[in-house]
């Protein structure tokens, strides 16, 4: 027999998500343009911890950043910030992704420097409290998540745009229960939000003479939200006639970067939400795992950059948090300088993180006491940028490879 008082008290639900979700698309049509960093008096950056591991990596990152960001911090033009408040036991404490004082602390600053947050799974010892990262990227408006992943020797170059607001991720804590035999999750697409990353993608192909951007969709099957996806990106691909573009279903596209014949001809690839954090894992694990990946979560107004991998907790419980591969952290920060013009900074970090993690290897990363630590390899890694031969020694190794 149908319940009918479920389904009306569904219908509900679904009307009040439908409101909200019209009410955000009012506002992306009212949208500002992207902050222009070079007219501001003073760059803020909040650096915030996380939880489990990621105080320890975080710290080490900041090291770097610091060092990078000198003649700026003592001249005045930037300042540093520290924000707690992201742990687990914090965000259980007032039930909340992120505590209110925290998030307004956020709000004040222009680009952040994020460690890993725990999110709460079944199992768990925790209440299931939403994902910290899901809702500063709603909170924020930072719609686009890029994460490049390089390795010169196999010619892999490849940068992934994943919308990050929509798709579904976003209200993946509001579905609904409609009877003790029935589930149902939703998926958004906004033709404003769906555009803004799409030409995200164009934008960064063309400026960088990437020169191809792959979509990556399930247009076939799934064909409302996925299909206006590929519908928005035929006409944003009009505005870029020098750039060539075409389109992949997920599930091949997983094989594709496996394909040795194939995988190095990709460049840009831009996904909606799922797709973006299922591709970006394996195309991290075939770079050198998750640990050596970091991404940037760019919105008009502000910026986040974090690592890609979780808070993991057993080390620290386990005392071996200093211990903690930073690589992921440091990355980020490679990517904030680029994200605020300084691109030659940004270059150069890359280069010395490849010179560190994959080629000299004067410190190994194990995650316990028969490694270094992680300010250990910071101070590596700044080591080897104050080099007058890095990049000399770095395409050395390429042509080796």
């Amino acid at each position: 027999m149908i319940d009918e008082k479920a389904i009306q008290a569904a219908q509900e639900t679904y009307g009040k998500l439908l409101r909200e979700q019209l009410e955000r698309v009012e506002r992306l049509k009212n949208e500002g343009d992207w902050v222009d960093y070079s007219k501001l008096d003073k760059l803020i950056i909040g650096v915030c911890g996380g939880d489990g591991i990621g105080p320890y990596i975080c710290a080490s990152a900041q090291l770097v950043m610091e060092y990078l960001l000198a003649d700026e911090i003592k001249a005045g033009k930037v300042e540093i910030r520290q924000i707690d408040g992201l742990t687990i036991e914090r965000r259980v404490e007032v039930m909340k992704p992120i505590p209110d004082d925290t998030l307004e602390e956020l709000k004040k600053c222009h680009l952040i420097l994020k460690g890993p947050t725990t999110t709460p799974k079944k199992g768990d010892p925790w209440p299931n409290i939403e994902s910290a990262n899901v809702a500063m990227r709603k909170e924020l408006d930072l719609f686009a998540n890029v994460r490049p992943v390089s390795v010169p020797e196999l010619g892999i170059d490849w940068t992934f745009f994943r919308e990050n607001t929509e798709g579904g991720y976003a209200l993946g804590s509001d579905g609904v229960h409609v009877t003790e035999d029935l589930a149902m999750d939703f998926c958004i697409a906004t033709a404003q939000g769906t555009e803004r990353i799409i030409r995200a993608g164009f934008d960064f192909a063309e400026k960088n003479n990437k020169g191809y951007v792959s979509l990556v969709t399930k247009a076939n099957i799934i064909k409302t939200t996925d299909g206006r996806f590929l519908d928005i990106a035929e006409e944003v691909a009009k505005d870029y006639p020098d750039i060539k573009w075409d389109d992949w279903f997920i599930d091949i596209m997983t094989a594709k970067l496996l394909d040795e014949e194939r995988r190095s001809d990709f460049r840009v690839f831009v996904l909606p939400n799922l797709y973006g954090d299922i591709l970006t894992d394996e195309a991290a694990q075939i770079q050198g795992g998750v640990g050596t990946a970091g991404s940037a979560n760019l919105g008009k107004r502000y910026a986040m950059f974090e690592a890609i991998h979780g808070s993991a907790p057993r080390m620290v419980a386990e005392g071996r948090g200093q211990y903690a591969d930073p690589s992921s952290m440091i990355k980020a920060v490679s990517l904030m300088m680029t994200h605020i013009g300084k691109t030659e900074e940004g270059r150069k970090l890359d280069m010395a993180l490849d010179v560190c993690s994959q080629f000299e290897r004067k410190l190994k990363m194990t995650g316990r006491d028969t490694g270094a630590t992680g300010d250990e390899f910071a101070e590596y890694i700044m080591e080897t940028l104050q080099r007058d031969d890095l990049e000399k020694v770095w395409k050395s190794y390429i042509n080796k490879a």
